[in-house]
C-alpha cells in the first residue's frame, strides 16, 4: 500500500488548511473540543505526536495488554487507525515528536531476535511486560505502507526519536564497546546518531567533551538537532543526561541547566531552534522530583513552572508560534495534561469541555493548536485523545 492510500493529502481536508499558513497562536483560555480515538484492543493507547498535516501517532495495547503496537491514526472524518506492525518481536512504539508531515514515521520495535545480553535498553520502559526485554529492539521508519530496521553503530540495540521534513531520523545506537560506566543491565555504549536522508545512512554525532554516551531526540528542518551527552549508566536519563545539548553544522552545544548535572533532557525543538524538555533538581539524581525547561538562544534555559504543589513536570511538544504542551503530576503520581503560553501554564483539564476523562499527559501540538496525549478514566482505561481548539 503506497503512503497516499495510507495518509490523507497535504492541505486536501478543510479542518487543516491552516497547514498551509503560519502556526496559529492560542489564547490563554482557548477551549477544545476533545474526542477519544479507537484503539487495538487493550486497555491502554496514547498520542505522542500529531504532524501539521493532523495525523496523529502514538501506540495501542494489544488484546490483553501483554503487547503494543506503534499506531498512526489518520486525519479523516472517522480518525481511522492504523496497526504498522512490529519488526518481528511482540512490541513496538511511535514514543517521541516525529514532525515529518511527508508520511514518514520513526519509533522502536523489537525484532524476533534474542538480545545476548539482556540489556533493558532505553525501550523496556515502553512497553508492557513480560516481553518488554529480552529481544533485539531497534528503531524503525515507516515509510510507503512499510517498516524498515534502521540498524546500529555495530551493537545490538538502537532507539529512533524524532524525524524532519527533509527524511533524517535521530535517535540513539549501540557500539560494540563495552562501557565499565553502564550500570547493568545495559553494557554496551551508545552514541547520537542521524539516519538519513538515503537509505542506510548513519552518522554519529559528537558528544561535550569528555563524555562517552548520549542520545538525540529531535530534529527541526534546518538540520539542528537536540539531545543529551553524558555517561552511559542505566541507558535511560540520569546521568547520560548531564548535558542538554543541541547539534548544528557538526557542532555540539550545552544548553545549560536548572542547577543539576542530571536528567537534562530536550524534548522537542521548533523549526525557530526553541528547545523545550524536562531537566533534574539538584541533590536529586534519582528523578523524583522533575522541572520542565524552555530554552532560547537570547534567554538559555528557563524553568516553565508546573501547577501548584506538582514535583514533576515536563515539557513534550512545541508548535511554530511557541505554545508547549506536557504533564504535570503530583507526588502520588496523579498527572494533568498542561499547556504553556507565554510561560503561564494551564491545566488542559479545565478547558476540555464536556469530555468525562482526565487529560493525563499532552505531548504534542501541531501548527493547528490540536494537541493529542493519554486520558484515563474512572475505570483507569488509558486512551488516545484529539484536543482541537473550538477556535
Amino acid at each position: 500500500m503506497n503512503t497516499k492510500s495510507k495518509f490523507t493529502s497535504l492541505c486536501a481536508i478543510p479542518v487543516i488548511v491552516a497547514s498551509c499558513g503560519a502556526a496559529m497562536a492560542l489564547a490563554d483560555d482557548a477551549q477544545y473540543n476533545v474526542s477519544t480515538l479507537s484503539a487495538l484492543g487493550g486497555t491502554s493507547s496514547g498520542g505522542n505526536t500529531a504532524n501539521n498535516r493532523g495525523i496523529i501517532a502514538g501506540y495501542s495495547n494489544m488484546p490483553g495488554n501483554t503487547s503494543r503496537h506503534a499506531a498512526v491514526w489518520r486525519n479523516d472524518a472517522s480518525h481511522t487507525l492504523v496497526d504498522l506492525g512490529t519488526l518481528g518481536g511482540p512490541n513496538s512504539s511511535v514514543t517521541w515528536n516525529v514532525k515529518n508531515d511527508r508520511g514518514l514515521i520513526a519509533g522502536i520495535a523489537q525484532t524476533d531476535m534474542p538480545d545476548p545480553l539482556g540489556e533493558l535498553w532505553s525501550s523496556a520502559f515502553f512497553y508492557p511486560g513480560p516481553n518488554n526485554f529480552g529481544f533485539i529492539n531497534r528503531g524503525f521508519v515507516y515509510q510507503n505502507g512499510k517498516m524498515r530496521d534502521l540498524g546500529t553503530l555495530g551493537g545490538n540495540h538502537s532507539f529512533a526519536a524524532g524525524a524532519n521534513n527533509h527524511n533524517e531520523v535521530v535517535g540513539w545506537a549501540e557500539n560494540d564497546f563495552h562501557d565499565a560506566a553502564c550500570v547493568p543491565p545495559q553494557i554496551l555504549q551508545f552514541r547520537p546518531v542521524v539516519w538519513g536522508p538515503g537509505i542506510d545512512q548513519i552518522r554519529e554525532l559528537p558528544l561535550v567533551g569528555g563524555d562517552t554516551s548520549g542520545a538525540a531526540t529531535a530534529v527541526n528542518d534546518s538540520h539542528v538537532a537536540v539531545g543529551i551527552s553524558g555517561i552511559c549508566d542505566q541507558a535511560i536519563g540520569r546521568y547520560t543526561a548531564t548535558h542538554a545539548v543541541m547539534w548544528s553544522k557538526g557542532e555540539v552545544t550545552d544548553l545549560g541547566n536548572l542547577g543539576a548535572e542530571f536528567w537534562n533532557t530536550p524534548t522537542a525543538i521548533n523549526q525557530a531552534g526553541t528547545v523545550v524538555g524536562f531537566a533534574g533538581v539538584a541533590g536529586d539524581p534519582d528523578g523524583n522530583t522533575i522541572n520542565a525547561f524552555i530554552w532560547t538562544q537570547s534567554d538559555g534555559m528557563q524553568l516553565l513552572p508546573g501547577l501548584a504543589g506538582d514535583v514533576d513536570i515536563e515539557a513534550y511538544g512545541i508548535n511554530n508560534s511557541g505554545t508547549v504542551v506536557g504533564l504535570s503530576c503530583d507526588a502520588t503520581g496523579v498527572c494533568k495534561a498542561v499547556r504553556w503560553d507565554d510561560g503561564v501554564v494551564t491545566d488542559l483539564n479545565s478547558v476540555k469541555g464536556t469530555f468525562a476523562d482526565r487529560l493525563e499527559t499532552a505531548k504534542d501540538i501541531n501548527d493547528q493548536g490540536e494537541i493529542t496525549g493519554r486520558a484515563i478514566s474512572a475505570t483507569s482505561v488509558r486512551t488516545t485523545y484529539l484536543a482541537v481548539p473550538i477556535n
